[in-house]
């Protein structure tokens, strides 16, 4: 049968589009022959006793159990969001495992990263500055929180392995009299050998999200 892939909506509340591109991401990994082979192109565990797989996402580790493909967090019972589950489904089912390159681009420098940018700007760089710009040192407090360390880029910068393949780097720029504060938000060159342009707008925001409500309410992720 032919393999089909359906990336998360660029939509927010598209939840038939969820549900559907969830069901086909795990159709996709039931189909894969070499799971440990695959689970090594990430960096990710195998556990043969269990018929499950441990993956790091967001400085917490998931367990997907096959056959029926349960994602659960381990250690906690709270349940996993539909995005997150399908993101990394995404990250272990399509990647080409390809050495980080220690070279990063910027949104618009990856496949249909111009397009997409007004769309990326308004969900992930808008909300970074919002809340961070006119205290970039406390982008670095709560990014620590989750595994973050600092980054030689703009005033104040921070990388954070959404995935352990896929390191994500948030730039601030102080205010002043003259200049509103700015942001930007890097990647590894590589990433797009992990996840598509429309995943990697939701990683992205989800990663900001999850540091501004740390920010604000001290909380942890998922609630």
């Amino acid at each position: 049968m032919e393999s089909k892939t359906l990336t998360l909506s660029t939509r927010k509340n598209d939840e038939y589009g969820y549900e559907l591109a969830y069901r086909l991401a795990c159709e996709q990994l039931t189909q894969i022959k070499d799971i440990e082979q695959q689970c090594r192109k990430i960096s990710a565990q195998y556990i043969a006793t269990q018929k499950a797989i441990a993956v790091e996402y967001l400085n917490q580790s998931y367990l997907i159990t096959l056959p029926d493909v349960e994602i659960s967090i381990m250690g906690k019972e709270k349940e996993v969001p539909l995005r997150d589950k399908i993101l990394i489904l995404h990250y272990l089912t399509q990647t080409k495992g390809t050495p980080i390159a220690n070279k990063v681009i910027s949104f618009k420098e990856l496949p249909e990263g111009a397009g997409y940018f007004p769309t990326f700007y308004q969900r992930t760089i808008r909300p970074l500055v919002n809340y961070f710009g006119n205290e970039p040192h406390q982008l670095l407090n709560v990014a620590k929180k989750l595994g973050g360390r600092e980054a030689d880029y703009g005033d104040i910068a921070v990388t954070i392995n959404a995935f352990r393949q896929t390191p994500i780097t948030l730039v601030l720029w102080k205010g002043d009299k003259e200049f509103t504060p700015e942001g930007n938000v890097l990647f590894d060159s590589t990433i797009s050998d992990y996840l598509p342009v429309e995943d990697i707008i939701v990683l992205s925001e989800t990663t900001v999200r999850i540091l501004i409500k740390r920010l604000t309410t001290g909380g942890e992720y998922p609630a």
